[in-house]
């Protein structure tokens, strides 16, 4: 017996006979007499040398060997519906799984994706947020955009733009600050990484006061409390560029700290696809159109 002999309409045969346990409701579904079904069926059990029904007065029963082969044709019968449903108007449809740190998501990423989808019709993004600490294959992700130096272990890192941070806060507060000492009688709303606020004041030439304000995991989340006036954020301002035009914040010094960048990162052991490959050339030709003070050339800061 040879895989050859045996033909595709037989598999699908007997895998719809073994769902209905009937040939006859079988032979509906696939628009075949029930004599049809039968015959394919009889005819996959002549080559493999084996019963796959127990014909029984009301109907069928499964052997143990058509009971074995049932799960394998289900899932490759279904993996092939899947892939052919991919297909559209002669393109095929992919899914890319993206993960992006939540500031750059909301500030800049989703005010831009209507342009990709524009461009990249059969191309489904798929887009998760984080607090920049993400797991690119434990989150089955095709790439993720992160803040940092861009070293990370095993990830191929591709600049997109810099990030300077600098203190904004509501129009309220602003109104109270005159010199960067002031900052000492506010709360300064902090995230996890510690240094930044003492190497804000340190670029800002003041001495960085205590440090007891509320600590936040996300940029969002501390730009709202500020923007409540509940205290001063250290944010990286052109990813709140509509916030600042509307004056929901306002950004009292000039003074900025570069300590990191946004970057795409992808796995070195992945290769990448075709919709994955229109992503990262739409975002970083966009990304540098868009922010070119930040994106200053494709190299990274100094």
């Amino acid at each position: 017996m040879t895989v050859s002999h045996i033909s595709l309409n037989a598999l699908r045969a007997f895998e719809a006979a073994a769902r209905h346990l009937s040939f006859t409701r079988a032979g509906l579904e696939l628009r075949v007499s029930q004599a049809a079904v039968s015959h394919q069926v009889r005819g996959l059990e002549e080559i493999l040398g084996v019963r796959l029904f127990r014909r029984l007065p009301r109907g069928l029963a499964l052997t143990d060997e058509g009971l074995a082969l049932v799960p394998v044709l289900a899932d490759a019968f279904g993996r092939i519906r899947a892939t052919l449903d991919q297909f559209e108007d002669g393109h095929v449809r992919e899914a890319v799984t993206v993960g992006a740190v939540g500031t750059f998501a909301t500030g800049w990423l989703l005010p831009n994706l209507k342009g990709f989808a524009e461009a990249h019709p059969y191309v489904d993004l798929r887009l998760f947020t984080n607090n920049n600490r993400v797991d690119l294959a434990g989150e089955g992700l095709d790439c993720a955009i992160r803040f940092g130096d861009g070293s990370w272990h095993g990830t191929d890192a591709t600049f997109l733009c810099r990030a300077p941070l600098a203190p904004v806060c509501a129009p309220a507060v602003a109104d109270r600050l005159r010199d960067p000492a002031d900052l000492a009688r506010e709360t300064l709303l902090r995230s996890y990484r510690s240094d930044e606020w003492p190497r804000w004041f340190a670029a800002a030439g003041a001495p960085c006061p205590a440090l007891r304000g509320p600590v936040f995991d996300s940029s969002v989340t501390m730009a709202a409390a500020a923007a409540q006036g509940i205290g001063v954020a250290l944010l990286p301002v052109a990813m709140f560029a509509d916030a600042l035009r509307q004056d929901r914040l306002v950004r009292p010094f000039a003074a900025e700290v570069d300590l990191g960048a946004y970057w795409l990162t992808a796995l070195k052991s992945k290769a990448a696809t075709a919709g994955l490959t229109a992503f990262v050339q739409w975002l970083t030709r966009r990304v540098a159109a868009d922010l070119p003070d930040e994106a200053a050339g494709a190299s990274p800061p100094p």
